[in-house]
């Protein structure tokens, strides 16, 4: 199947698809048969806000003005076509939190889920309530990556401001309070929250008491089969072709990158790296209990995504391409394909935004251990792609106690896609053949899937065609020589984290 299409041979109803990410925005537009119709896609790239105290931040309205540009873009190239637009769906990173004021207009940065500063708030509900009962309840560790943690931490920083917010919500919902003037957060959103009870799907009544704040300054919450329609005359006036359409509630990225790419069942597991990286199956109905390293978020009321993250990805790479001047990537892809494996001499933790699964240390911190004269710039690239491949391994060994026996393993993203090189380190890490999927856009293209599903021109997101590239298929050698060197990263962490 071609993952593209002309915009002549487009099948309706069309689905124009909105991808807030961590490092761009963009919005694209698929036909009924889940193909991206070329020349219909543009991207805005973008950069949260970091600081050496841990903030990791962005701004609403900016995320959203390179929305709305996205939108008229690919409605003016679109003409005629965009008559046959039948719905809009999309997705955001996540987590993601901001507080708005009574009319809705926002008060705070949008603090993201690589913001460390509430570290010590995490800790503090650690020890102030049992950890691996919540955990079971909401699918969340104690993290500064989770809301009970940043809000906690906010009335402490902020106490004058915090009280000022009327509410605190998700990006999707203040997206539809400025385009309908109401709006509600999806339960895949909520669940990246740390504060939603997965399977009464409400609030969690006993995690807010231990909380500043009570649930009526949350988030409303609504499904993904609850979409709105009846654009506010501005908009209505600016997207003609949009303004009577529904538009579903935004979702998780991590949920629709692995409907996206076809993992919509507990034998298929996505692998996902972009900026950061995930792990993540789709089950249908609740996962019984959780293991200690993985979360368990939520597709929709019937579906649940367990699994884990690194908060290290792409950003790794490209951190350390920017920091240590490294040649042209050809040449860096050159050289990482006959890199001897862990022939570096050196250990590292690759934590550059405190860690997520499976130890949840939101307070660690990148280390690189055994440096010495010989060490060359392109050693350390290697030993970071390498490390970030450990932790994925750690990853992989837990999710697979909560799933069928030998699930197949789907890679997507554009990190991944952009090197072939870490690709093949992460599979000779894993020891498992991996799929590189065909899909250029996996999450927008999910989101497009459930729009589908949604209107009924889908009988189901399983339904839908995934293309493949081709299976990459790992080294034994190298795998026997990698468990070692993830024992010797394991020695390290247990000394300093």
């Amino acid at each position: 199947m071609d993952t593209q299409t002309p915009a002549g041979s487009a099948t309706a109803p069309l689905i124009l698809a909105l991808d807030i990410g961590s490092s761009s925005v963009r919005v694209a537009l698929f036909d009924a048969e889940g193909r991206m119709v070329e020349g219909m896609e543009v991207r805005r790239e973008h950069e949260l806000r970091t600081t050496t105290a841990g903030a990791a931040e962005a701004e609403a309205d900016t995320l959203l003005a390179l929305l709305w540009d996205g939108v008229d873009q690919v409605l003016y190239r679109a003409g005629r076509l965009a008559g046959a637009i039948g719905g809009v769906a999309g997705c955001t990173f996540v987590g993601n939190m901001l507080g708005v004021g009574e009319r809705g207009e926002a008060m705070t940065p949008l603090l993201t889920y690589a913001d460390t500063r509430s570290a010590k708030e995490a800790a503090r509900l650690r020890a102030e309530l049992d950890e691996q009962v919540v955990h079971q309840r909401t699918g969340c560790r104690f993290h500064p990556s989770y809301q009970p943690a940043q809000l906690r931490w906010l009335m402490q920083d902020s106490a004058e401001l915090f009280q000022r917010v009327a509410r605190w919500v998700s990006l999707g919902e203040y997206m539809a309070l400025e385009l309908f003037g109401k709006g509600a957060t999806s339960l895949s959103v909520a669940s990246w929250s740390g504060l939603l009870d997965r399977e009464a799907r409400t609030w969690d009544r006993e995690l807010l008491a231990a909380l500043p704040i009570d649930a009526d300054r949350l988030a409303r919450l609504c499904d993904f089969d609850q979409p709105q329609q009846g654009l506010r005359p501005e908009y209505a006036r600016r997207w003609p072709p949009l303004a009577k359409v529904p538009w579903f509630p935004l979702v998780g990225d991590g949920a629709v990158a692995n409907i996206g790419t076809g993992c919509v069942s507990p034998r298929r597991v996505a692998l996902t790296m972009g900026t950061s990286t995930a792990l993540r199956a789709v089950v249908d109905g609740p996962v019984p209990y959780l293991p200690a390293g993985l979360w368990c978020y939520r597709v929709d009321r019937q579906r649940s995504l367990p699994g884990g993250a690194l908060t290290e990805g792409g950003n790794v790479y490209a951190f350390l391409r920017q920091s240590l001047q490294l040649p042209h990537p050809a040449a860096v892809e050159s050289a990482l394909a006959s890199a001897v494996p862990d022939g570096h001499g050196l250990t590292m933790l690759p934590f550059l935004a405190g860690e997520r699964a499976p130890g949840w240390a939101g307070h660690a911190r990148g280390t690189v251990h055994g440096l010495s004269l010989a060490t060359q710039p392109m050693h350390i690239l290697q030993a970071s792609l390498e490390a970030v491949a450990y932790r994925i391994a750690l990853v992989f060994d837990e999710i697979q106690q909560v799933l069928p026996a030998g699930p197949q393993i789907v890679a997507g993203g554009g990190a991944l896609r952009s090197s072939p090189a870490w690709l093949q380190i992460i599979t000779d890490v894993l020891g498992h053949p991996v799929v590189l999927s065909a899909v250029e856009e996996p999450s927008a293209r999910g989101a497009a899937l459930l729009g589908l599903e949604a209107l009924g021109a889908l009988a189901g997101v399983d339904q839908a065609p995934h293309p493949v590239s081709h299976v990459v298929y790992p080294d034994r050698a190298r795998h026997a020589r990698y468990r070692e060197a993830i024992d010797r990263q394991a020695t390290l962490y247990r000394a300093l984290i």
